[in-house]
């Protein structure tokens, strides 16, 4: 592990920061140094401090600990991300014999220099019970390689040399904070500090310093760990992306089916999954005794709110045989919730505490022959959980040559898992209508399909913008990730007359996101013409995409729907000119005539399945923002010369026809998709119309 400051980048940091004093604009890089390397922390992992002096509103010139915030990411933190406190009250606190997590908590939140600050660090006294004006601490993979070992602390001791102190691992707050403290002044001349199982902390009087010292003992252990690593070879290995996808689109709708969560006075909590299928992860799956070495505890007890303590290990996935495999998911499911439950149990009996347990289902699933897969409520947490497996295997893997792995006990494992200060990092967000759904969309790249992606993803889905032009269905899915978070959308290339297109459109949603929920059939085309002049090709052509395209989308979605097997919503994008055609537009309107007669039929066949089908009849709708309406675009001027008026007209002529005297937006279609996949009201087989009110088009 090499240093990568800079003067340069330390000089960049102070002309940005600079304002906020040069020591905290060097622990902001420093800060970002550490948390940019993954080799150190993952996620909100680690924390760092800066000490120094600062003037109150009365002029008081005071000392200052400057300490990253709790949840807060290193990699990208700023000046606000580091609340200020009151340093000289902190040291005060170490003459109490204790402090619990709860008082320690308000201590500091009471003690900070402005309220609107995030929490501090729960490690914040540490930090201040050390002298250094600088405090680095990350959960290197090196140091955990060595420490998660039978004879961890000896080894340690052996691999880091003098001036490092070793400490067995205490839990996290006022306990070690003290006991850290303690150990330094037995030690005044000490550099490092390692934690058993944990991590490691630096300090030192400038922010090179003591980010220099930690680059130096991490790459110190890296060293020693391959010196002592008995060289077993993982032989790399690799899926075509056929494959990948393939098995995927197997596993991950019965797996996310099976890790959903039904309650009893609550909709379903539906989960996301993240696939690695990297050659370092699947070769890493492929060992001799993979089983036994990965179905262990996480290399630091800080992943555990991200990963749990264990992961679910499938043995020997029957790829060949869907059914099988299937059983084998359901069986290991089943199998990893009692064996939570009985932990939980066992574990709150031990402590004599009374916890509320969390849902029992695996945050990580290990797939020999397909990857790891994370697990989360939104894609960015199951990304945290794939990320951290990912250096997880690779850390037990070199831990098991340099000797025996041996992760934290089981209950020091769940006092980190239900400590109420690690659990606030996750957060609760206010609950939306569609959260942990995911929304497919076909003809997302249009004005209605970007609508309608808009408000699902506002109401909390992941959602997949397919359009057969690819690039405009990837900006439609980059546009939703800017606005709602990384992760949130993806672009699918593909044709809804084509069954391989479809089935690899759903694949491959499935390998984004672990299967789908809600599936919008909005892809449509138009033709004005009269029936006298119409031709077999041109009705074939409006047929394929409007009828047929429409029934290749629900027979796709309901081979992913059955797989899951918790329901879900499909909504038609049908049209007012169902119930009130129009002339030269035979061709269009008898195509979605037959779209909304599938769409009820389908109804019926998949009620049983817990699958509403329900349809909107939208009226004229030319654009969504800077995005117009490609079946507009094509068939206006022949509308607007069928209707004796020019293409600028038509707006007027549609909004002014109407009860409501209303302009019809894509957005209200978004918002209808919205509530009928919310499942506010249960009903299927509905046909509800967004024309702003056409007396002709009432449905009868």
């Amino acid at each position: 592990m090499q240093s990568r400051y800079e003067d340069v980048g330390a000089q960049a940091a102070i002309e940005r920061w600079g304002a906020h004093g040069e020591a905290v604009a060097l622990r902001v890089y420093t800060s970002r140094l550490i948390g940019q390397d993954p080799g150190l922390v993952l996620h909100g992992g680690g924390n760092t401090s800066v000490k120094g002096r600062r003037r109150t509103l009365l002029g008081d010139d005071v000392e200052c600990l400057w300490v990253k915030g709790s949840g807060s990411s290193l990699d990208r933190v700023e000046p606000r991300d580091l609340p200020a406190l009151d340093l000289a009250y902190l040291r005060r606190l170490r003459t109490l014999d204790q402090l619990s997590d709860e008082e320690m908590q308000n201590q500091l939140r009471t003690h900070l220099f402005d309220a609107s600050s995030p929490n501090p660090s729960v490690e914040a006294l540490l930090h201040a019970f050390l002298p250094q004006t600088f405090v680095d601490h990350s959960h290197a993979d090196a140091i955990c390689v060595l420490t998660n070992q039978e004879d961890g602390e000896a080894i340690l001791r052996d691999a880091m040399g003098d001036g490092v102190l070793v400490l067995p691992f205490i839990m996290p707050g006022f306990p070690l904070a003290k006991a850290v403290a303690d150990a330094f002044e037995r030690a005044p001349t000490a550099h490092g500090i390692v934690l058993a199982k944990h991590g490691l902390f630096t300090f030192g009087d400038t922010a090179r310093e003591s980010y220099e010292r930690h680059i130096e003992l991490v790459d110190r252990a890296e060293r020693f760990a391959l010196s002592r690593a008995e060289g077993r070879v993982v032989s790399f290995s690799s899926l075509t992306p056929e494959e990948s996808r393939e098995r995927m689109g197997t596993v991950g709708p019965v797996l996310r089916g099976l890790l959903a969560e039904r309650r009893v006075d609550a909709d379903t909590k539906r989960v996301v999954l993240e696939l690695d299928d990297s050659p370092a992860t699947l070769g890493a799956l492929g060992i001799e005794d993979a089983a036994a070495l990965f179905s262990t505890g996480p290399l630091t007890p800080d992943h555990v709110i991200r990963t749990k303590a264990m992961p679910l290990f499938v043995h020997a996935p029957a790829w060949g045989d869907p059914s099988r495999l299937a059983e084998q998911l359901r069986a290991g499911v089943s199998a990893y919730r009692d064996a939570y439950d009985a932990y939980f149990a066992r574990s709150c009996k031990a402590r004599g505490v009374t916890r509320t347990k969390l849902d029992s289902g695996p945050r990580v699933v290990l797939l020999p022959g397909l990857g790891a897969i994370g697990v989360g409520a939104t894609k960015k947490a199951a990304r945290v959980a794939s990320d951290i497996t990912r250096h997880t295997l690779r850390g037990k893997v070199l831990a098991a040559e340099v000797g025996a792995y041996e992760a934290l006990d089981e209950l020091d494992l769940f006092d980190m898992e239900y400590w109420s200060l690690e659990q606030a990092k996750l957060g609760h967000a206010t609950p939306r209508a569609l959260d942990g759904q995911v929304a497919l969309v076909t003809g997302g790249a249009g004005a209605i399909g970007a609508a309608i992606l808009e408000r699902c993803a506002a109401s909390g889905a992941h959602v997949v913008a397919v359009d057969r032009d690819g690039d405009r269905a990837r900006a439609a899915a980059e546009e939703i990730d800017a606005r709602f978070g990384c992760g949130t959308a993806l672009g699918v290339e593909a044709d809804v007359t084509d069954e391989a297109s479809m089935r690899r459109a759903f694949d491959e949603t499935c390998v984004a996101f672990g299967g789908v929920d809600l599936v919008v059939a909005n892809a449509g085309v138009a033709l004005v013409a009269a029936i006298e002049r119409v031709s077999a090709a041109e009705l074939r052509r409006l047929s394929d995409v409007n009828y047929i395209g429409v029934a290749l989308t629900i027979r796709e979605a309901t081979r992913v729907l059955r797989a899951q097997g918790t329901g879900g919503s499909i909504v038609v994008n049908a049209s007012k000119n169902v119930f009130a055609p129009g002339k030269d537009f035979g061709a269009y309107s008898a195509s979605k005539a037959a779209a909304l007669q599938i769409a009820k039929v389908a109804a019926i066949e998949l009620a049983p399945l817990g699958v509403r089908v329900n349809a909107i009849n939208a009226d004229a709708i030319f654009a969504h923002g800077e995005v117009t309406s490609g079946l507009w675009d094509e068939v206006g001027p022949e509308r607007a010369k069928s209707r004796g008026m020019s293409t600028e007209e038509l707006p007027a002529f549609y909004r002014d026809r109407n009860l409501l005297k209303t302009a019809v937006q894509a957005a209200h279609v978004g918002d209808a998709v919205v509530f009928f996949a919310s499942g506010a009201v249960s009903t299927t087989g509905a046909t509800l119309p967004v024309d702003g009110g056409v007396a002709e088009a009432f449905p009868r």
